[in-house]
């Protein structure tokens, strides 16, 4: 991705696009490759979108979140431009516009995320708050999310250091409510982060994209706590997936809330017990692991108006294919058959139109 700094109309059309109801980080990213800015991908979706309830937000609604930004002290920053966190921008593909509120300078030092239940024993917060303090003394930023337990031990732990908060919602909106004063410190002394609109609410379905953006952000991801089926184990996977390091600090067998910690261990993550273990862990990682691979394959153009029956078919095939379970886009595409084109160009029209649904790691479902 070519790093340059938007104009106004520029970030206005990133922002119009991004917060168009159906289209999440992979329709952003497709887009922008079919259609080269967002501009022209904006003018191209009455004709990908058919359903006229699904439209994006007018110039009025997405400036006025832009001016209200701006009175608060909040930045947007979308990812081509140089402010944009480069652990972030490596995702494939990573969160199209991140708004910021806070200390913004944290977003250029090396990061790691302590996460961990939010029923946390007195023993897992105070062990989460001593390894927070101990990797902020090593120059260390923590990463968490804001929640109760082990996120805001490790939060209140490395205040004085640099601590980023990730949220669900808008970086405005505080949840939960006895965080109250951790979130209005954070903003000032800290920093918070969102891909959210600003005054948005968090639903369920919006915590795997915050915690896709923990593990994102950070070189690895230490767990202190967690039950077997918890948001907690999701960022783990997120980070093992993005090629973060993950370390499980283990517990006793006869409490639920290290069960998920223990699997992780026995599943190949590091086994941390202080500091210096995770310390170790972050010094063996390649000053390379950043880096965004260049694109050396690019696909052959195609003529978008002829292959348009060719799309149109293959919806079909594809939603014949698809299930409730999330399925790997090269799944799709190999059991399709199908030229990985037409599949992508297919795949991107029954997201707009609110068909599917695409993770925030880029497995698909059916809606129905």
């Amino acid at each position: 991705m070519q790093l340059r700094e938007l104009s106004f109309a520029e970030r206005r059309d990133w922002l119009r696009l991004t917060r168009t109801h159906t289209v999440g980080p992979v329709a952003f990213r497709d887009l922008l490759k079919r259609f080269g800015t967002a501009a022209k991908a904006l003018d191209a979706l009455p004709d990908l979108i058919r359903k006229k309830d699904i439209r994006p937000p007018s110039l009025e609604q997405v400036e006025g979140e832009m001016e209200a930004s701006e009175r608060l002290g909040i930045r947007l920053i979308a990812a081509c431009e140089p402010d944009y966190p480069a652990p972030l921008r490596a995702l494939d593909p990573p969160p199209p516009v991140i708004s910021v509120w806070g200390q913004a300078s944290l977003l250029s030092k090396p990061c790691v995320a302590v996460i961990g239940s939010r029923n946390a024993s007195a023993n897992g917060q105070r062990f989460a708050a001593q390894i927070a303090r101990e990797l902020a003394e090593e120059g260390y930023v923590i990463v968490s999310g804001l929640a109760r337990g082990i996120d805001a031990c490790a939060h209140r732990a490395a205040l004085d250091k640099g601590t980023i908060g990730v949220l669900g919602g808008g970086v405005d909106h505080i949840y939960p409510r006895q965080n109250e004063d951790l979130h209005l410190v954070m903003r000032e002394s800290g920093l918070l982060i969102s891909e959210s609109p600003l005054g948005y609410r968090a639903t369920a379905r919006d915590f795997p994209r915050r915690n896709r953006i923990i593990s994102g952000l950070s070189r690895g991801v230490v767990v202190i706590e967690a039950a077997e089926r918890s948001g907690t184990l999701i960022t783990a996977r997120y980070a093992a997936e993005q090629g973060r390091e993950v370390m499980a600090a283990p517990g006793s067998p006869l409490d639920p809330r290290t069960k998920g910690c223990n699997r992780l261990i026995r599943q190949g993550a590091a086994l941390i017990e202080n500091t210096q273990d995770i310390l170790d862990c972050l010094a063996a990682l390649p000053e390379t692991q950043f880096l965004e691979e260049e694109e050396n394959y690019s696909e052959p153009p195609v003529l978008w108006r002829v292959a348009d029956k060719e799309v149109q078919k293959a919806k079909t095939q594809i939603l014949d294919v698809l299930s409730p379970t999330p399925t790997p886009r090269d799944d799709i595409i190999r059991t399709s058959g199908l030229p990985t084109p037409i599949v992508n160009a297919a795949l991107l029209e029954l997201e707009l139109n609110a068909e599917i649904s695409v993770e925030a790691d880029g497995r698909i479902s059916i809606l129905y």
